[in-house]
């Protein structure tokens, strides 16, 4: 299933009134824009500090998925405040945490939060002792997607997808994908598994999946790291979207948002069997709760990965910023706080949803007060 970006965006009643509920947002475009565009124009929950002649630079990394929303958002953002130069490294969700860590970014993007002790302290580019800002920036489904010459459209069930990137199922007419897809040509072909080989937020979330739907044919857990032997590695989600489209016969998993020239599988969800798209994400959000146990300013949620909620799609990630809550140094707070604030404001959501093609975060009435709160503590 190719879907474009207007086409992932599609409902825009429906994706503004959700993200609404998040950020203050009423009427969310639904078509792509140039990513070389900056945003602007927008009203309401702006941010804080928009215009206020900052000057600096501002180093951030992490989350390769995020690459498309941080150009969109860095354009914004120097829209406002020509004077700051923000700066971001798509190395992956998990070097982009070690990074942060060891000192000398503001900030950092992740497909998969600090765990709880984690955001706690102890990250050296933080004050000492302080503990992390961590907020939702938006969600986007998993595409499981493929590359079959002839066959644009499959159904796979969570085990058959397990037992697929096991090396249980190794050819394209196995019994058990023809079970599902009785109407589909399926070539007598070679599967190419294709995983990250490096460490990812996206694979965390896909083997999370795993873990909750298909646990008897996914038995190594909720990983970052790619635990299984076989198949090919591919680096950051450009290196999986570039092999997926060499490799004939190949399937692997990749932020939808990026993979939109690849086909996608429907997976099972309970006795449906249901298609990425930005509605099903936020319906599967809708069925998740934030997590408890967390700091005022970590905002992170428990995701719902067995909801049998009609459309929902929960092979989903949820990508973060994370920020210190206190810096040492009073500039780079400044610099993080004003940023922040650009991207969870109205202006900045849009320019994601436009620019990144990225998916509406839904919410429980009380989030939006809960985000801006978490992103108001950033100071010095």
């Amino acid at each position: 299933m190719r879907l474009s970006k207007t086409r992932k965006l599609a409902g825009g009643a429906t994706v503004g009134l959700i993200l609404g509920g998040l950020l203050g947002l009423s009427g969310l475009a639904g078509c792509a824009a140039n990513e070389e565009q900056p945003a602007g124009g927008g009203t309401g929950n702006s941010a804080g500090s928009a215009g206020a002649g900052l000057t600096g630079e501002l180093n951030g990394a992490g989350a390769s998925s995020q690459s498309a929303a941080q150009e969109a958002w860095r354009g914004g953002f120097a829209a406002i405040e020509a004077g700051v130069n923000v700066n971001y490294d798509p190395v992956g969700s998990g070097d982009g945490r070690t990074q942060f860590t060891a000192g000398g970014l503001g900030f950092v993007g992740t497909d998969a939060p600090f765990k709880a002790d984690e955001a706690k302290g102890g990250h050296g580019s933080c004050a000492a002792d302080s503990p992390l800002v961590e907020v939702p920036v938006y969600i986007s489904p998993i595409a499981v997607a493929f590359n079959l010459d002839g066959v644009t459209e499959l159904n796979l069930a969570p085990n058959v997808i397990a037992h697929i990137f096991t090396g249980g199922i190794t050819n394209w007419n196995d019994p058990a994908i023809k079970a599902d897809n009785p109407d589909v040509d399926l070539p007598d072909l070679p599967i190419s598994p294709v995983h990250r080989s490096d460490k990812s937020g996206t694979t965390g979330n896909f083997t999370d999946y795993l873990t909750a739907t298909a646990p008897e044919a996914w038995t190594a857990g909720e990983t970052e790291e790619w635990p299984e032997s076989g198949g090919e590695g591919a680096e950051k989600t450009q290196g999986m979207v570039q092999a997926l489209t060499a490799g004939k016969g190949s399937i692997g998993y990749v932020d939808a948002g990026q993979a939109q020239d690849l086909s996608w599988a429907s997976i099972k969800v309970g006795d449906q069997w249901v298609k990425p798209s930005a509605e099903g994400a936020a319906k599967a959000v809708a069925e998740s709760e934030l997590e408890s146990g967390r700091g005022e300013g970590d905002v992170v949620y428990s995701l719902n990965r067995t909801t049998e909620a009609a459309g929902a799609y929960p092979l989903i990630l949820v990508s973060y910023l994370a920020a210190c809550e206190k810096y040492s140094d009073p500039k780079t707070a400044e610099l993080v706080s004003a940023y922040l604030k650009y991207v969870v404001s109205e202006e900045g959501q849009k320019a994601a949803a436009e620019n990144a093609g990225s998916a509406p975060l839904t919410s429980e009435a009380d989030l939006t007060a809960k985000v801006n709160a978490a992103v108001a503590r950033i100071g010095s």
